[in-house]
């Protein structure tokens, strides 16, 4: 494991240990709205302070984006460590065990290494670039079936930010009907991995943050899938707006989408 990864997933499971241990007791949780439907906790600081600590700890001189702290030493670095403390609060707050921790590294802007960890299923995604993905040490593959009819896609329906939800509908509409089935799981992070490994075979949503898809999208790659924007282009990190599966099915996805799409 590339020593940099090896960082990442010590931070990964050191945030791993204080969620669990808060979420034997959700009522004690003091919880902060940011704003509609987004909220912070103080888990969510607790555990991104612990991952960055151990990667300070290890690499004093590389920034920081971080869902709740903001970007530290910007500019003063090539490297950049991309953190979600818990993507899916939502769903932690509420007892729902579809949860994790997401780290990603870039190097000059481009993510190198990647973290994902789920830890009430103690799985551990991982990847390097040009290396592979792997969960738990075991080497996964996106999903080899293709045809539309066969294929389950995941997503995730706007929430937060609910100016685009009539365009929203219109895809989803489309693509239930064309499909074996879609989730919604709450937590993008994961519903990357899922396509990584099979366990779907596509994924779109809109108005994602960086730290949301940093980590997936590369593990996504490094399993044999592609990451597009709602175009078919590569500006996904910057809009936010993602598209992600194996290359038959990410051209169909993008098919059943293009007719919502703002030219």
């Amino acid at each position: 494991m590339h020593p940099m990864l090896n960082v990442a997933v010590k931070a990964a499971r050191r945030a791993g240990s204080v969620i669990q241990r808060a979420s034997l007791n959700l009522d004690a949780i003091r919880v902060e709205k940011k704003k509609h439907n987004d909220f912070v906790t103080e888990v969510d600081r607790a555990a991104e302070e612990a991952i960055i600590n151990v990667i300070l700890e290890a690499y004093p001189k590389h920034a920081i984006l971080a869902e709740e702290s903001g970007a530290k030493g910007m500019g003063s670095s090539e490297y950049e460590w991309i953190i979600d403390p818990i993507d899916g609060t939502t769903n932690f707050l509420h007892g729902h065990p579809q949860y994790a921790i997401s780290i990603a590294l870039a190097h000059k802007g481009q993510v190198q290494q990647a973290v994902v960890y789920d830890p009430n299923r103690n799985d551990l995604f991982t990847a390097s670039r040009g290396v592979g993905a792997f969960l738990n040490d075991r080497r996964i593959r996106v999903s080899k079936r293709f045809m539309m009819n066969e294929c389950v896609i995941g997503t995730g329906f706007p929430v937060s930010d609910q100016s685009y939800l009539d365009q929203y509908l219109g895809m989803l509409k489309d693509v239930i009907g064309k499909t074996a089935g879609v989730r919604r799981e709450g937590a993008a992070s994961l519903d990357l991995c899922n396509v990584a490994c099979g366990r779907t075979e596509g994924f779109f949503e809109l108005n994602l943050k960086p730290w949301d898809i940093a980590a997936g999208s590369l593990i996504v790659q490094e399993a044999g899938g592609i990451v597009t924007d709602f175009t078919g282009e590569q500006g996904w990190f910057e809009s936010g707006d993602i598209v992600a599966g194996s290359p038959k099915v990410l051209a169909q996805l993008l098919q059943l989408l293009a007719p919502h799409v703002s030219k």
